[in-house]
């Protein structure tokens, strides 16, 4: 059983498993320190964790999500995606987005699953904004695929 909840302020956040989504950590710090970070627990243990962050008064991103290595594949990820979808439509936005890597095609399927649909290419993002090449898959990662769910109606 997972349980998902907002990262108390006495907790520390759990970069370990940030840095598996992005290998940047001032990145990472940045977004955390601007967005809302909610982490998922099986008992006491964290095996989860998400990044939601307003871009507009009506647009909101998921900056990060991660799952610990020994929990992924079982649904850990759907349900964060999922609780970002109902914190964002609970705080009233009226678009949710998501970025990805090229090379993250599990990723890019499991937003797809949750309703997230293409909207556009950042083309040569990571190379203009990471030191180090990033590969997964055996694939480098170079643009980056921007995706959204509209959560209300105009």
């Amino acid at each position: 059983m997972i349980k998902i909840q907002p990262l108390s302020r006495d907790q520390s956040v759990p970069m370990d498993l940030l840095l598996l989504a992005d290998p940047s950590k001032e990145k990472v710090l940045a977004y955390v320190q601007s967005g809302s970070c909610f982490v998922a627990y099986h008992e006491q243990d964290i095996v989860g964790v998400y990044v939601l962050s307003s871009l507009s008064q009506r647009t909101v991103e998921i900056m990060n999500v991660a799952v610990k290595k020994s929990w992924q594949g079982i649904g850990v990820g759907k349900q964060l995606i999922l609780h970002a979808i109902s914190e964002a439509k609970t705080a009233g936005a009226h678009t949710i987005e998501i970025g990805t890597g090229n090379s993250s095609i599990h990723q890019l399927a499991l937003y797809q699953k949750c309703g997230f649909r293409l909207s556009s290419i950042d083309h040569d993002f990571f190379l203009q904004h990471y030191d180090e090449p990033i590969f997964e898959n055996g694939i480098q990662c170079i643009d980056m695929l921007r995706l959204s769910l509209v959560l209300q109606a105009d």
